[in-house]
């Protein structure tokens, strides 16, 4: 793989004004990083899994807009995994990677769905000018719906299911009406909503928001965790998820 370069044609901003959501599935973890770091470097939001699974957990929770998807995955094969993804998201993007050399595997994963394919090894800026082309159709695709919507993602936004915070503003609304949390329990929030679908240990948790290691503070992760649950639950679906012995873990309810 080569370095990537600044895109000269860039793919417009999604409708709802944030940056573009870019998936990245692979088995390989150092080609994953290097990925995403491509990917950051457009000013796209990136997230990077190892398995099938993981993948059609994380398009169900985090929405990406694309997904640069390796046909060959340990658990589920790639076609199988968009098959999934698109029988939820139909409008997602799906760049194929994939190391086979035979034209008919190649054209199966066009046939069964996905957008275009690159072949390993690949230069970076062969996959973020592929991804440019999927996101510029995607988003002329999604203008006459965007016209309709009463009211855009802010900009920075994290959401999770109907769950929304917008960082800047420093707001959170669930289902679209606001919810008021304190500094602490809105910094809580916005850790666990960075890592979705994550399980969280008490000591990480202790030490990314109240900045100190572990040393039998749990109670007060315990605390804001229940003030979390009473304000977001309220009668809705849970979101917020104890894992016995492990810590927690913050999912999208279910619809």
């Amino acid at each position: 793989m080569t370095s990537a370069q600044p895109s000269a044609a860039l793919a417009p901003r999604p409708p709802s004004g944030g940056p573009w959501r870019i998936l990245v599935v692979d088995d390989e973890p150092d080609l994953v990083e290097v990925v995403c770091g491509a990917v950051r470097y457009e000013q796209w939001s990136a997230l990077g899994v190892s398995t099938g699974a993981a993948a059609v957990c994380a398009a169900a929770d985090w929405r990406p807009h694309a997904v640069v998807l390796d046909v060959m995955l340990p658990d589920l094969d790639g076609v199988e995994v968009m098959r999934r993804i698109h029988a939820e998201q139909p409008d997602i993007r799906v760049l194929f990677l994939t190391a086979r050399d035979a034209v008919e595997d190649r054209v199966a994963g066009i046939t069964a769905g996905g957008d275009d394919y690159v072949t390993k090894p690949f230069a970076l800026s062969e996959v973020i000018a592929r991804l440019h082309g999927l996101l510029r159709r995607a988003g002329a695709a999604a203008v006459p719906a965007a016209a309709e919507a009463a009211a855009p993602l802010p900009p920075h936004a994290l959401v999770v299911g109907d769950l929304v915070l917008d960082d800047q503003a420093r707001e959170v609304t669930r289902g679209g009406v606001p919810v008021e949390l304190s500094p602490t329990e809105f910094a809580l929030l916005r850790y666990l909503m960075e890592h979705p679908r994550q399980v969280l240990s008490k000591a990480q948790i202790l030490e990314e928001v109240w900045s100190y290691d572990f040393g039998g503070d749990a109670h007060v992760v315990e605390l804001y965790i229940s003030y979390l649950r009473k304000k977001l639950h309220d009668g809705r679906p849970p979101v917020i998820h104890t894992v016995r012995g492990m810590g927690y873990v913050l999912r999208a309810a279910a619809s």
